[in-house]
């Protein structure tokens, strides 16, 4: 059957909503089941070794496999926005992600063996550890530590609103689809203001001027808070503010449910069996991912007839754009998504970024070998290319099957894996191992996160700076303890569920880079390297990052008087300001290098017998 024929009948189900069956509820529930069995085991066997080594970085004993499966760079972003960004902008999206293929060749190849040389040499078990120990400096372990939680929490908090998601729309009978990025939540309906009515809470005149809202859709409590200031009068709005916005809030109750399970899940494997639960769980979901992938790849082949038919339907229902660069603009506005500028941009936002992410790095700190790292280099750059080129693929079958999602670009994933599913025998069933896949990358990046920043606050921050002494038992209290507090206000964060997912991944990727980056390989490589300028390298990337973000984010251009913001990238309102058409990772990283050179070497050098450690051959030991 043609590609015109499946999207034509595929059309009405923009319209009617295809949903989960009960396989899809089971599907998920053995994943998670699995998940906490794998934790059990890992709680066993970190056991062999002491608390903190074992709980934080897994005894140094990760193999090939278990480091390139579980240094895998999906997340929630991959699933929910980059599947967006396809099916909006088009093929030009590959070249966004390209770098990606890549990631492992830098971040394994360039620093992975000497961090794990050094991280040996130095007995760092955590990121802030390497630093600290590497230069002799507190101060610089404290920074470290505190930039980690900042952009981790960020991402982990985006993270937990993903993983609610994904259960929500597995959940039988549901027609809910979107994993809405922004999406509009604040409604005043008609039943409400007649139960305002009815109470007498809120007077007739009042209540008028409240019908002229009625049913009408706002983005958050900041966008209908500002309308309502337009309707009432100061007084009205004093009296009655309070109880109008919150009988426009809606209660989600099985989103709420979602948010429950999935941090239940994840805190408590992740607790259970610390670094080696992130680790293996991370390994069998990245194998989960994998199978769900490449089975909604042939699924979706198979529907449209062919990817030659897809891309020449899809470009029928949109424009050449859909083919070339810099991609196609479906508001006509002349938004660039992918110029040139950004093109070179995004190669180097996703190769550095990978490269420095801390909860990356610690995983290289814990691989048993060199070899380990040669072999994992190989394994994860293929399996990069069978997460992202599929995917790829798919969105743009979707774009043929479901020509009209507009604003609910984001539906794309779960659309396709309930509708090509259709007809198979348990259907359900296999449409939840494909939608596991979304749920197993999200599990892996928070169990990471988790553990990276229990690291921070019980390693890095309460024995280096409280309680150098504490034993062993306090340590491990402090660790649950810790999981669970960063647990509950993830899900505090989520009640009114954060947006921008891709973004803040962006967001995120890009200020980690900024601030690690630099100060790492001159770690790693320069003897010159002193306190002083890896301190500046950090303050001045980060910096340079933050600065460019708010100007974009606040609309400050014009104000700064600096040039005209471009129409590039993302529509979104979270977004930097594109100095002459580069992301800000490009000024960050830039700045980052010649401050960190120049303060350097404009500095005392730093100590000569630490330095002989770190870079030269050790007698060999009696």
């Amino acid at each position: 059957m043609s590609s015109l024929l499946f999207a034509a009948a595929a059309a009405g189900a923009v319209t009617s909503k295809p949903h989960g069956g009960i396989g899809t509820l089971v599907a998920l529930a053995v994943f998670i089941l699995a998940s906490g069995w794998i934790g059990i085991l890992a709680n066993r066997a970190m056991s062999h070794g002491s608390f903190m080594k074992g709980f934080f970085l897994g005894n140094r004993g990760l193999g090939a496999w278990a480091l390139a499966l579980t240094a895998t760079v999906q997340s929630g972003g991959t699933f929910m926005g980059f599947p967006s960004l396809v099916y909006t902008h088009g093929w030009i999206v590959a070249l966004w992600i390209g770098s990606y293929m890549v990631v492992p060749i830098t971040g394994f190849g360039i620093l992975g063996k000497r961090l794990a040389q050094l991280s040996r040499r130095l007995g760092a078990i955590t990121i802030p550890d390497f630093f600290r120990e590497r230069f002799g400096s507190p101060a610089l372990g404290l920074l470290a530590s505190i930039c980690i939680l900042f952009y981790m929490s960020i991402m982990m908090v985006a993270q937990f609103k993903a993983g609610a998601i994904v259960m929500k729309l597995s959940w039988p009978g549901t027609e809910s689809l979107a994993m809405s990025e922004e999406f509009s939540n604040f409604v005043l309906s008609g039943k409400q203001i007649e139960r305002f009515r009815q109470k007498g809470i809120i007077d007739s005149k009042t209540i008028d001027k409240l019908e002229t809202l009625k049913d009408q859709k706002f983005q958050d409590v900041a966008e209908f808070e500002t309308k309502l200031g337009e309707v009432l009068e100061k007084d009205e709005l004093k009296a009655h503010k309070s109880a109008i916005v919150t009988a426009a809030t809606p209660i989600d109750v099985l989103y709420f449910v979602g948010l429950g399970i999935f941090t239940l899940t994840v805190v408590g494997y992740t607790m259970a069996g610390g670094f080696l639960a992130a680790v293996w769980t991370d390994l069998f979901q990245s194998i989960m991912m994998f199978f769900g992938v490449i089975l909604l790849l042939v699924l979706a082949l198979w529907r449209v007839g062919g990817l030659e038919a897809a891309s020449i339907t899809a470009v029928q229902q949109t424009g050449p754009g859909f083919i070339y660069g810099p991609g196609y603009d479906p508001s006509g506005v002349g938004r660039q998504f992918l110029p040139l500028s950004l093109a070179i941009s995004f190669f180097v936002l996703w190769v550095y970024s990978g490269l420095s992410s801390p909860a990356g790095m610690v995983r290289i700190m814990a691989c048993d070998s060199t070899q380990t790292i040669r072999r994992s280099i190989y394994l994860l750059s293929i399996y990069n290319c069978f997460i992202y080129i599929p995917l790829i693929i798919i969105c743009v079958c979707g774009r043929t099957l479901f020509p009209n999602l507009g604003a609910h670009s984001d539906e794309i994933v779960p659309r396709m894996a309930l509708v090509t599913t259709e007809g198979l025998p348990l259907s359900s069933f296999w449409a939840g191992l494909i939608l596991a896949a979304p749920f197993g990358a999200i599990m892996a990046t928070v169990s990471s996160y988790l553990v990276v920043i229990s690291s921070g606050l019980v390693r890095d921050i309460y024995q280096r700076f409280l309680d150098p002494d504490a034993s062993e038992a306090r340590l491990k209290f402090l660790s649950h303890t810790g999981m669970v507090v960063v647990g509950l206000v993830a899900v505090a964060a989520n009640i009114q569920p954060v947006k921008y997912l891709q973004a803040l991944v962006v967001f995120s990727s890009t200020g980690t880079a900024c601030t690690f980056l630099i100060p790492a390989l001159m770690a790693a490589y320069w003897r010159r390297a002193s306190v002083a300028g890896v301190l500046a390298a950090m303050f001045l990337g980060a910096g340079t990052a933050l600065t460019l973000y708010s100007i974009g984010i606040f609309n400050l251009a014009e104000i700064l008087r600096l040039p005209k913001q471009l129409l590039l990238g993302q529509d979104t309102s979270l977004r930097p300001y594109y100095l002459f058409g580069y992301d800000p990772i490009v000024w960050g990283l830039s700045i980052s290098l010649v401050s960190g050179v120049v303060v350097s070497l404009m500095t005392p050098p730093p100590d000569p017998k630490l330095i002989s450690k770190l870079f030269d051959a050790q007698p060999a030991k009696a």
